[in-house]
């Protein structure tokens, strides 16, 4: 794992949605950090085993193990001090936001659409500040 602010640190995406993971891998790495991505549930888990990532971002409705299941394996495992920043395209009312967001390796909680500036703000306070990709004119 990298420390704070580190530019090796590793974001590991889980998102079934492939519009939505490529958008996540470009926004993170954007920000400077690296990033690995999963499609399912079991997918992020191995990765996340073999990884050890920094941060993990998990949509919440993923086949073969949901979300839910995801964040449980994770926190019953040595993965348990990995920050998680959920994000879900479903509607979820407060109450339910905020009993996700009391897990002890949840964050943030953000909804899709992922706005840009929360995510990358979101990543700074967690992470430190990356280094920013060079900008092509």
């Amino acid at each position: 794992m990298g420390a704070p602010g580190d530019k090796d640190n590793l974001v590991l995406i889980i998102d079934d949605d492939d519009g939505v993971r490529e958008l996540l891998l470009f926004l993170v790495r954007k920000e400077g950090y690296r990033a690995d991505a999963a499609y399912d549930g079991e997918d992020g888990l191995k990765k996340a085993e073999r990884l050890s990532p920094d941060l993990i971002i998990l949509d919440l409705m993923l086949p073969r193990h949901g979300g839910f299941e995801l964040l449980r394996q994770l926190q019953g495992s040595e993965l348990s001090k990995i920050p998680i920043i959920v994000i879900t395209g479903r509607y979820t009312d407060r109450a339910t936001a905020d009993m996700i967001c009391q897990e002890s390796n949840v964050v943030e909680f953000l909804e899709k659409p992922i706005k840009q500036n929360a995510l990358a703000a979101t990543l700074r306070r967690i992470l430190g500040s990356g280094s920013p990709a060079p900008e092509f004119s």
